[in-house]
């Protein structure tokens, strides 16, 4: 059976392709978002969804990711690059190439601490991003 919010071995993660990570960091993130959003404001569900979406979307993970590079650790900065130059199926709408790529390598070391049960991390880094945006 599959436990909701099981931490993944470092092996198992480590395996996963960059893209893989980068589709459960795309996941983490909206949620981390939306939690946000609606612990500091009583929208109503049509503007939440329209600050979510100009959030988590290319560009602004773009500005995100440029805001973090220099906090990665080494690890993360080649988790970060490996999905950045990873070959994508799609290409985002309304982004650049730049761009996706580089929201891409957000997503993926978004999905890597979370799989790895590095909550504390994560938790540093998005709120740094949070804390920028003031």
């Amino acid at each position: 059976m599959f436990k909701f919010n099981e931490i993944l071995s470092e092996d198992k993660v480590k395996g996963l392709s960059s893209i893989v990570l980068a589709f459960v960091g795309d996941a983490v993130y909206s949620l981390f978002v939306r939690e946000k959003l609606v612990s500091c404001s009583d929208a109503k569900t049509g503007e939440l969804n329209k600050l979510s979406s100009s959030v988590v979307c290319a560009k602004a993970q773009a500005k995100t990711a440029d805001k973090l590079l220099p906090l990665l650790t080494e690890e993360e900065s080649d988790i970060f690059r490996r999905a950045r130059n990873a070959k994508k199926g799609a290409k985002a709408k309304n982004a650049s190439v730049v761009e996706y790529n580089k929201s891409t390598g957000f997503e993926a070391v978004v999905g890597y601490l979370y799989l790895l049960g590095r909550y504390e991390r994560l938790d540093y880094l998005l709120n740094v991003e949070v804390d920028n945006e003031n």
